[in-house]
């Protein structure tokens, strides 16, 4: 199967996920993927589309569609800053779901209807449990996400082993406002230590001493207990360490 794709065949899912966007004639919709042209016909009715799609045997069918700019490139090294949009409707391609969603949230626009596998879709969304990783909190710290949909995976072509969902994402900007490398890697220090207590992620990692790290109010936890905004709060308890640092 070239470039691993599975295509939607369903013709109401379809027209669900393009729905939820409430498109007006004044948008421009970004799709990633295009493919067959199933979500593009659709959208193009209303909204102008830039359509990216890598695989040049769909460009020719793409093409007949109209109010549709295409552009036949790979996704992952395509620099979206001179690319206008203000919406995003698309089926992602499953074994980049992360790289493009992080790509997507570096630019501004309204909000985005995106299909994923299930399970990437609940990690998105988790706040808590098994679901809740690294991923999540990321994505939190920039967006607010929310699952609209099931998607059974007899909906696509090849059948894929995973069900799927559509997910609304609306960028925020920025929810903390803390340093983005701090922010990153005590996350990543975190969820990379998920069994341990936080206050020994963080001495074992040299973010606070050991001393430090306990006088925090959550030292005793582990990080799938803490919420996004508990996270933020070590974060800033490490930036005002490194400030400090900065100054002696």
């Amino acid at each position: 199967m070239r470039f691993s794709q599975n295509f939607l065949i369903d013709e109401g899912v379809a027209d669900r996920q393009v729905s939820y966007a409430n498109l007006n004639e004044n948008d421009v919709v970004l799709e990633i993927g295009a493919g067959n042209g199933i979500l593009t016909k659709r959208i193009a009715k209303i909204a102008k589309v830039i359509a990216i799609e890598i695989d040049e045997r769909f460009i020719p069918k793409l093409k007949n569609i109209k109010n549709v700019e295409i552009i036949n490139a790979d996704i992952t090294e395509l620099d979206l800053k001179d690319i206008y949009f203000n919406k995003v409707i698309s089926n992602i391609p499953y074994h980049i779901s992360s790289e493009i969603t992080f790509k997507l949230l570096e630019k501004k626009f309204d909000l985005g209807i995106l299909m994923y596998q299930k399970e990437f879709a609940e990690r998105l969304v988790a706040r808590d449990g098994k679901n809740y990783s690294r991923l999540s909190v990321m994505v939190y710290s920039k967006a607010d996400v929310e699952i609209l949909e099931f998607v059974s995976r007899k909906a696509f072509r090849p059948t894929p082993k995973v069900d799927s969902c559509i997910v609304k994402i609306v960028p925020i900007g920025k929810r903390f406002s803390i340093d983005d490398k701090i922010f990153e890697e005590v996350v990543r220090v975190l969820f990379s230590h998920r069994r341990k207590k936080i206050k020994n992620s963080l001495s074992l990692c040299g973010l606070l001493s050991k001393e430090e790290a306990e006088k925090i109010d959550v030292a005793d936890l582990r990080v799938e207990e803490l919420s996004p905004e508990k996270i933020a709060e070590i974060c800033r308890i490490v930036e005002e360490k490194n400030e400090m640092e900065k100054n002696i």
